[in-house]
């Protein structure tokens, strides 16, 4: 992979972002509301019940998580997105640029997204709720990337079905994403799921990331084998997802629907 390639499209949509008001305040807005709603949520039930003082750390903890994951798919996607929408994703793939470097790019673009927002809401969820996400300590960074990571995966998946079904499908950009949250465990732990869906709801890195936060929240620690659970799971998914995303791809290319998503 060239570097400079990939260096030059993360400045082009970082330049798209920073000259745009909307997008800033969009990419902000809905993480911040999100958290407001959930804090506030919590609040009030520490006020109906005062023996789930651990409920604000919890709720808030699983909303922090959840927004990493969701932005970090969101920056794959809707970077390509935005390039389809001005009409200019032919003129991306005619130019001298790997698909590889493509998917780097974006994915960084997504980090750098995820970055802002953490900090943002772990500022303001301190200031408003006294919640300090620090508290994990360095755990915080193996398991924001396992979900950074699985991010990444989805992120490649749902560009994937764009690619290949058009404009139509959009919406799975801001859809899929969701599928997974219900197993995922992530404001609730995985006993509560019924028994038949607990084992499936384990096959999901995401699941042993939201379980190992509630861990160290509750116990202090660090739930290691949550971890390494998380980072195996991530492996297989990864491989897989790239291998769907360069089979659609291809499959795009050679039925000429590349070039029809580009003027639609």
């Amino acid at each position: 992979m060239n570097g400079r390639v990939i260096l030059g499209l993360v400045l082009r949509y970082i330049y798209i972002i920073r000259r745009s008001v909307p997008r800033i305040i969009e990419m902000l807005f809905w993480p911040m509301l999100d958290l407001l709603v959930w804090g506030f949520l919590t609040i009030y039930l520490q006020k109906i019940n005062q023996d789930i003082p651990a409920a604000v750390t919890f709720l808030l903890g699983a909303m922090i998580f959840w927004d990493v994951l969701f932005r970090s798919q969101q920056g794959m996607t809707v970077s390509f997105l935005e390039d389809v929408w001005t009409k200019n994703i032919i003129n991306v793939f005619v130019a001298p640029v790997r698909i590889r470097e493509f998917l780097a790019a974006t994915a960084l673009v997504g980090l750098i997204k995820v970055t802002i927002i953490i900090v943002a809401l772990t500022t303001v969820a301190f200031l408003l709720y006294g919640f300090n996400l620090t508290v994990i300590g360095w755990g915080l960074v193996p398991l924001f990337a396992n979900l950074i990571v699985m991010g990444w995966g989805i992120g490649m998946v749902t560009t994937a079905l764009i690619m290949r079904f058009g404009q139509a499908v959009e919406m799975l950009a801001w859809a899929i994403p969701f599928l997974f949250q219900p197993l995922s465990a992530v404001f609730y732990p995985v006993s509560v799921l019924p028994s038949w869906l607990q084992p499936l709801a384990l096959c999901l890195p995401s699941t042993h990331v939201f379980e190992g936060m509630r861990d160290v929240l509750a116990h202090g620690g660090f739930p290691m084998h949550h971890l390494l659970w998380a980072m195996s799971l991530n492996v297989v998914f990864l491989l897989a997802e790239a291998w769907f995303f360069m089979w659609m791809y291809q499959s795009t290319r050679e039925k000429g629907y590349l070039a029809k998503l580009g003027t639609q």
